[in-house]
């Protein structure tokens, strides 16, 4: 089974109560949401093109989701739905931007935000991890708006294959066989660092997700 975004079991049980309080009328308790995810958020923003703007990108997604919250569904996962607003309104920000700037939103990522290795890894094994990334993004500019959008997904931010359908609104199906097409078409530029669903970009299986990363929960 695919491992989710947060542990299962109590925590998502307390993040659940926590989104009961906000929808009640607690709108303090929103704050417990904005804190374990505001990382995610801006690695989202950042990751997807908005740069410099990616803070008041994040600060206007997390009022939207506010706004939204009772058409929340009951029993799903927060943070997917949170990040496909953050990508939406990181869309609406960069739209007359254009591509130049996303590109550069992405060489950003790959200078100032390094994804979280546990100390128990091989420094070896970490440093390829983050030479696998660095190629990736690197060749991101190659491929379609929705195989950029699977991948950074996947690779950059780490999301499990369910997390992703879910922040990208596609089904799994769609997910699979656009992230095994955009490694196929990088598979000379990458030359054997990722491979469509046998390889994470910290030595895992690519299976069930990221194994070794840990995400913030509300506590």
């Amino acid at each position: 089974m695919e491992r989710a975004g947060r542990p299962a079991g109590r925590s998502a049980d307390s993040e659940a109560a926590v989104i009961t309080r906000v929808r009640a009328g607690d709108t303090d308790a929103y704050a417990l949401l904005v804190r374990a995810h505001t990382g995610v958020a801006l690695r989202t923003a950042v990751a997807f093109g908005a740069g410099a703007d990616a803070e008041d990108v994040v600060q206007a997604a997390f009022f939207k989701a506010y706004r939204a919250l009772d058409g929340f569904r009951d029993g799903e996962p927060f943070r997917p739905w949170l990040l496909r607003i953050v990508m939406n309104e990181t869309r609406n920000t960069v739209r007359s931007a254009g591509r130049a700037r996303a590109a550069a939103g992405r060489e950003a990522f790959c200078r100032g935000v390094d994804p979280v290795i546990s100390d128990a890894v091989d420094p070896a094994e970490a440093a390829l991890a983050r030479k696998r990334r660095a190629l990736l993004i690197a060749a991101l500019g190659e491929l379609s708006e929705e195989q950029r959008q699977v991948v950074t997904c996947r690779y950059l931010l780490e999301m499990g294959e369910a997390e992703t359908a879910r922040a990208l609104g596609w089904p799994r199906g769609t997910v699979k066989s656009r992230l095994n097409r955009a490694l196929r078409k990088l598979e000379g530029r990458l030359d054997g660092h990722l491979a469509p669903e046998r390889q994470d970009p910290v030595g895992g299986t690519g299976k069930g997700g990221p194994s070794r990363r840990r995400r913030g929960v509300v506590r």
